[in-house]
């Protein structure tokens, strides 16, 4: 690992995994760095306010400033206002966990959620929020995907990986090209994407597109989850209209979203690029 600032943004992901904050010593070994070059970098990391130290036990953690930071843009950004009833109707209506992930450049990113039951079995996405989705195992990753030709699919998968770098994925995560093929195309069949087993053991999901304006760029996914043995495929299809229609409901909306803009306009000009170069 070379450079200042990709050695910098290393730490930063490593301790935002670890919100109880590491020793140097544990830091400089995960990232593979000399505990010296770990040590100054930490230093610097602190003087600029996004890493604290806690006097205490001397571990190096994340400040808020990140978190407050990404809250700003979500604000500025409309996402959360225009999203945020329509996640919360949801919930109260399926009685399980609603994730909205929007389109980052060729990556989908939770940003966020809803939860339908407040007791009992259920699913909880704890650190979710701000983290890139696993394409191939999770069901919002799948609706994203099935809204591309197989080949385009395919290149994002081999560009994440069939495995997470951050946790364990689901025993029935797909391992193979053939394996996410054989899904997508159920998942266009079916209209809504399904992952049981596949990102969490024990989790099922489905999810669906959003589409800005109800149009043809793709601008997030909407998903429903929770415990797999409640969350079967009877109950699957009955929530699928409700489903269909909350996307539809923010696709709708996404007008008033300056993010869901610009995501859109920078579709548009990919495929002009892309129409210039064929031509």
């Amino acid at each position: 690992m070379s450079g200042v600032m990709e050695r910098s943004l290393a730490i930063i992901e490593l301790l935002a995994d670890e919100p109880d904050g590491l020793p140097v010593t544990t830091i400089a070994a995960r990232l593979d760095l000399p505990a010296s070059a770990a040590h100054r970098l930490l230093n610097e990391l602190a003087r600029f306010g996004y890493v604290r130290q806690d006097r205490a036990q001397g571990n190096y953690a994340l400040t808020l400033k990140l978190a407050a930071m990404g809250l700003s843009f979500l604000g500025h950004t409309g996402v959360t206002d225009i999203a945020q009833p329509i996640l919360d109707q949801l919930a109260q209506q399926s009685g399980e966990l609603i994730r909205l992930s929007v389109v980052d450049g060729r990556n989908l990113v939770w940003v966020a959620v809803a939860q339908g039951t407040t007791k009992g079995l259920r699913y909880d996405p704890s650190r979710e929020q701000g983290v890139v989705v696993h394409l191939a195992a999770s069901a919002g990753g799948r609706a994203f995907l099935s809204t591309m030709s197989d080949e385009e699919a395919l290149m994002l998968v081999a560009e994440q990986g069939f495995d997470s770098k951050t946790e364990q994925l689901g025993p029935k995560a797909p391992k193979t090209a053939s394996e996410v093929l054989a899904i997508l195309h159920e998942t266009r069949q079916r209209s809504y994407s399904v992952a049981v087993d596949s990102y969490i053991d024990g989790m099922a999901a489905m999810a669906v597109p959003i589409r800005y304006a109800n149009k043809g760029v793709v601008v997030g996914c909407l998903s429903i989850a929770g415990p797999a043995v409640r969350m079967t495929s009877e109950r699957m299809k009955e929530l699928a209209p409700a489903l269909h229609a909350a996307a539809n409901e923010l696709g709708a909306a996404g007008r008033a979203s300056r993010y869901f803009q610009r995501v859109k306009a920078e579709s548009e000009s990919a495929g002009e690029s892309t129409d210039r170069q064929s031509a």
